[in-house]
């Protein structure tokens, strides 16, 4: 097939290129060009939101355009115009935020209805996804991708102090790290490769169009295991304060929407859906495996890679300065 990644130097997105690549597609990329493209990969430099370069690109008439690139309704409209009759396949990559939070039950099939007065990201994708149905009801050959939180070798999934070393760091300099709520809420991380397996497995099926699909992990851990089995591939114990995640949203607004509007809920996703579509899917790489791949990126340069954020830094031993003078004025968060 050949297939157009709008993105494709991302996150999620390089491990599906990769994935693509594996399997015998001919694959295109339009990025910024401020990464290197991986070999054998066509990329194109330039700007998504250019209609005039998304229209020379549908033009070569691609099997599968898969957007990684899409936020709000206007890159949606924009793709489908451009793309209209020249596209066999058009996968919009939306988001498992977007469902109803809080939620009314804690198994998530793709029926659960969408909402999250907490998220404009959220909302945003949301309403891409309506913009989509209008095109789909009218023919347009499209289908929905909902991840959750999906890492790869260069992330270490965290709920508070972002996906970068600096988690890690504290946890070898034997300093506090923050888990919100009391640590037992349910999460699901998935590794990029699996991702890339169900998400690569869309390509070209009928039984796709016109469908919404959740790709995410088997593995259910509470955030207090996540955080101990992080700690274990670093060589160390966890040190956790606990603290409400409407304490730190208080404390620190920014961090409200990511937590309110998603990681405070305890969450299961029912992948059967995508089973039968994909029936190759299924969950090879085991967060504790994950973690340890991605602590041996960074450590295989730790002057390039053991990067500490110092505003983060700052701001989890401000937050835990300010949780514990709480606690002992006895007005926990």
């Amino acid at each position: 097939m050949r297939v157009l990644y709008l993105g494709g130097t991302g996150n999620i997105s390089s491990a599906c290129v990769a994935e693509s690549v594996a399997r015998g597609h001919e694959v295109t990329i339009l990025t910024r060009g401020n990464r290197h493209a991986p070999e054998g990969v066509r990329a194109v430099s330039g700007d998504r939101h250019d209609g005039a370069l998304l229209a020379e690109l549908a033009s070569q008439s691609f099997d599968v355009v898969a957007n990684f690139l899409g936020f709000v309704p206007e890159d949606v409209e924009r793709d489908v115009g451009a793309f209209r009759g020249y596209v066999g396949q058009y996968l919009f990559v939306s988001s498992a935020a977007c469902y109803a939070k809080p939620p009314r039950y804690h198994v998530i099939t793709e029926e659960t209805p969408l909402a999250n007065p907490f998220w404009q990201y959220a909302r945003d994708k949301i309403a891409c996804e309506a913009v989509l149905r209008q095109a789909m009801d009218a023919g347009f050959p499209a289908t929905i991708v909902r991840p959750s939180y999906t890492y790869g070798e260069t992330w270490v999934p965290c709920s508070v102090g972002g996906h970068g070393y600096t988690v890690v760091d504290r946890i070898r300099r034997d300093k506090p790290i923050i888990s919100h709520g009391d640590g037992q809420s349910l999460w699901v991380l998935t590794h990029t490769s699996d991702f890339a397996v169900g998400f690569v497995g869309l390509f070209g099926k009928a039984k796709a169009l016109g469908e919404a699909f959740q790709i995410t992990s088997d593995e259910v851990q509470t955030w207090d295991s996540i955080y101990g089995t992080i700690a274990e591939a670093a060589g160390r114990e966890a040190r956790i304060d606990h603290m409400s995640s409407a304490f730190i949203a208080g404390c620190y607004p920014k961090l409200g929407p990511g937590l309110l509007g998603d990681k405070t809920y305890s969450v299961v996703f029912d992948c059967s859906k995508l089973k039968g579509v994909v029936p190759e899917f299924r969950t090879k790489v085991t967060f504790a495996e994950g973690i340890r791949r991605s602590l041996a990126w960074h450590d295989a340069d730790p002057e390039q890679r053991h990067i500490v954020n110092r505003e983060v830094d700052a701001m989890m031993d401000d937050l835990i300065a300010r949780h514990r003078r709480a606690m002992a004025r006895g007005k926990p968060g």
